[in-house]
């Protein structure tokens, strides 16, 4: 089997490449507990001729917040928060209304779901709610603090009332707010002490651990992608993704619990198999169940045939999106260029990280690399 994905996947990255599409990444792949492929192809950095290599480390974006749904389900076990708490009862001061000017209760459940009533700045208009209150979406803005960005997203209006909708939203970054209170101890040192300390990835943090490994960041362009520098837009849906890519290397930046992470695609792989075996040693078979089912019923969100858990995508129907996963897969993005997916019933485990943004995370690429996998098995 391991031919014949090399076989496929070889030839969706040298087309990658050859289309100047993607400027370089790692794609890892495991089934049943076995990495059966590994590949780091393109460069890290295009200008410096640096090749990528398998433990290039890459920004995360929102493959962040997978690891902060298990970090706040790991808690929850431990008795340190519960999904049905307030999240006033943590931030006490965070109090956003509804346009009617009512103030209603969100959860930390409401939350981990994207059912705040809370945006994305990125989504909107250029006159937006968000965009009137300056607020980072967690990518940009180097030095903005917790405290600040809190009292910007509190003053904008909810979008809706919490549990009535789903909206991707700045959720995760209230969360890391939240869990810093909870847990008593700064977000950066609650991961490596619950998460990825436990699971041994070394690479895994909010400030990369070994900046000469850290890919150059590149968005969208034509004929090739182009290099981000301080600041860097991406148009996406109606607005467009502002980054800062030196951001995490900024003490003053908040962590953002939605998008400021960074590591390698071995350490995610890592990660997804851990939580795919029953989540040891992280959190138990409990939690993995809540991470596998919907937690929104059947409210609609951003990926046709999709629900959403307490911390990604569950796939329910794939053959409204065309994909030939099984019901019941696992899948997240993040917008510097990265996808991931488990397939639980396949006992399989897909890892792109790339230094791409957007065509690594979504498009051609990703369901390229999707497909030839399928069609290896």
């Amino acid at each position: 089997m391991s031919d014949a994905m090399t076989k496929a996947l070889g030839a969706v990255l040298d087309e990658a490449l050859a289309a100047k599409k993607i400027v370089g990444g790692v794609v890892m792949v495991a089934k049943d507990g076995e990495r059966v492929f590994a590949s780091a192809f393109g460069l890290a950095d295009r200008e410096a001729g640096k090749a990528a290599e398998l433990d290039t480390i890459f920004r995360f974006a929102s493959l962040t917040k997978p690891l902060v749904a298990v970090l706040t389900l790991a808690l929850i076990e431990r008795g340190a928060l519960a999904l049905t708490d307030p999240v006033t009862k943590y931030l006490p001061d965070f109090r956003p209304r509804l346009a009617s000017g009512e103030e209603p209760s969100i959860t930390i459940r409401h939350l981990l779901t994207h059912t705040a009533g809370l945006a994305y700045r990125f989504f909107e208009p250029g006159d937006g709610p968000y965009t009137r209150a300056d607020i980072s979406d967690g990518l940009d803005m180097p030095g903005r603090t917790f405290a600040d960005n809190l009292s910007r997203i509190a003053r904008a209006p909810l979008a809706y009332p919490p549990g009535a909708a789903w909206a991707y939203s700045v959720a995760y970054d209230v969360l890391g707010a939240a869990l810093e209170q909870a847990g008593g101890k700064p977000l950066q040192t609650l991961m490596a002490e619950v998460v990825t300390g436990p699971l041994g990835m070394a690479d895994t943090a909010f400030v990369a651990t070994d900046r000469a490994r850290l890919a150059t960041a590149y968005g969208d362009g034509e004929p090739e992608p182009v290099k981000m520098g301080a600041h860097h837009l991406v148009p996406f849906a109606a607005g467009a993704i502002s980054y800062a890519p030196d951001r995490m290397f900024d003490p003053a930046s908040f962590p953002s619990g939605g998008a400021g992470m960074c590591g390698t695609a071995g350490d995610f792989l890592a990660f997804l198999e851990a939580i795919r075996k029953g989540g040891a040693p992280v959190i138990g078979a409990k939690s993995v169940e809540e991470l596998s089912t919907s937690a929104i019923g059947q409210t609609p969100i951003l990926m046709p045939g999709s629900t959403f858990s307490l911390g990604w995508a569950v796939v329910t129907a794939p053959e409204l999106s065309g994909s030939p996963q099984t019901k019941g897969t696992w899948n997240w993005g993040g917008v510097y260029g990265n996808s991931w997916f488990v397939d639980p019933a396949k006992g399989l485990s897909v890892v792109i990280t790339t230094n791409t943004a957007i065509a690594g995370m979504t498009g051609p690429f990703p369901n390229a690399v999707r497909d030839a996998i399928y069609l290896a098995l």
